[in-house]
């Protein structure tokens, strides 16, 4: 549902009344992702639609079964490559990476089965988990060319730590960085066709959005600031201007979060594409390619507050990321992971159910520890931080202390 008049919002604006979608378990409390670079601490301009009852996620699912021509969509896909494929052996296409399965699932497919010749490019995570070192590095011994491009590692601290005092949202500066990484690339070294994974859309954004290839170019060229006007942009939910002048940080120490010019990347004909677009996105389907085709190593054990073993392990901040979306929004990563699995057919509804009641709550106490001193937090600060960002529409504090979410799915 669309956010409605402010008698029917929660906090951040959410939808008061609760409701779970019937095909999976993924609430209305959903918002449309967005890295504007203006995201309010209070507010969350709209929320996933409902109709009948039904997400627009789930509504896409069955779509991707029922009307879409994966056929023709393959034809468009070799027709792109086609346009773009250098004979040289110079790079042709540019696949931001983290080595994470399904960046080494579009980086392989382009290589092998539509011989391009594909540069991965990487945002350097906050802190790199070991198996995900593993896999990063591992990407590379499998044949594919990387740059990796990071921030100062005080001036990513210093923003993270920021982000999550005042958003609730600790990945907020990395998002906005690891979004210009490819497209920067892209004009340095002459390449016009940059591929991602799958939109967003795919998880609940708005349904349409699914029904184009491209990547809005606003997403990647929205952070284009300089001297004059640092007070237009923000970052972490504080001001430009306010991170230079009150947090020492530089105007040249931010230059990696900078957007390319939206006019560069127009003259120069760049264009981002979806890969879920042209191939039906399955999750655990480009695992298991990932397995097979470029030794990808899942985690050894399920991670913190899911059942999984193969999603968001690169980053130790992942962990924080994903229980702050279950303390703002009521739903955590098991949430996402089993919403997505249902979709997929990999799962029964009543199966996810209980899944997320076991999990979703779970905090991330063994990560704790390095989350602490990366975020330079005593713990107190910390828990009254994440306590902070509870809405009072969906959380209630217990007599002994302890908060409990006012409904789940059921």
């Amino acid at each position: 549902m669309r956010v409605g008049s402010p008698e029917f919002r929660g906090s951040y604006g959410l939808p008061k009344d609760v409701k779970f979608c019937k095909k999976c378990v993924i609430s209305n409390q959903k918002p449309i992702s967005s890295i504007e670079s203006t995201h309010s601490k209070n507010h969350v301009k709209e929320t996933t639609t409902f109709t009948d009852g039904v997400c627009d996620a789930c509504r896409w699912a069955e779509a991707k079964e029922k009307s879409i021509d994966w056929d023709l969509r393959e034809k468009e896909l070799r027709a792109l490559c086609d346009l773009h494929r250098k004979d040289n052996g110079a790079h042709d296409v540019i696949v931001p990476a983290s080595g994470g399965k399904d960046s080494r699932y579009v980086a392989h497919l382009l290589k092998h089965k539509y011989q391009m010749n594909p540069l991965t490019v990487t945002w350097k995570p906050h802190l790199f988990t070991d198996i995900g070192l593993e896999n990063y590095l591992s990407l590379i011994d499998n044949g594919f060319a990387n740059v990796m491009l990071s921030p100062p590692g005080d001036v990513q601290r210093q923003l993270t730590r920021l982000a999550f005092k005042n958003l609730g949202h600790p990945f907020q500066p990395f998002i906005v960085g690891q979004r210009a990484v490819g497209p920067k690339l892209a004009l340095q070294n002459d390449i016009k066709l940059i591929f991602y994974g799958e939109n967003v859309a795919e998880y609940g954004n708005r349904i349409e959005d699914n029904y184009s290839p491209l990547m809005d170019i606003g997403l990647y060229t929205c952070f284009d600031f300089n001297e004059s006007n640092l007070s237009e942009y923000m970052l972490a939910g504080e001001s430009l201007r306010k991170i230079v002048e009150d947090h020492k940080v530089s105007l040249k120490e931010l230059e990696s979060y900078k957007s390319p010019c939206r006019e560069d990347i127009e003259k120069a004909g760049i264009q981002v594409h979806y890969m879920s677009y042209y191939r039906k996105w399955i999750p655990q389907e480009n695992y298991y390619y990932a397995v097979e085709h470029t030794g990808f190593v899942p985690n050894a054990s399920r991670k913190s507050a899911s059942f999984a073993k193969y999603a968001g392990i690169d980053d130790l901040l992942e962990d924080l990321h994903y229980y702050m979306q279950l303390i703002k929004f009521g739903m955590g990563r098991c949430t996402w992971d089993a919403a997505q699995e249902v979709r997929t057919g990999k799962l029964e509804r009543d199966e996810a159910v209980s899944l997320v009641r076991k999990y979703d709550n779970e905090a991330p106490t063994e990560s704790l520890d390095a989350l602490l001193n990366y975020l330079s937090m005593p713990e107190q600060e910390f828990w009254e931080t994440v306590n902070s960002f509870r809405p009072e529409h969906l959380w209630a504090k217990t007599e002994t202390g302890d908060y409990l979410l006012v409904k789940t799915a059921s």
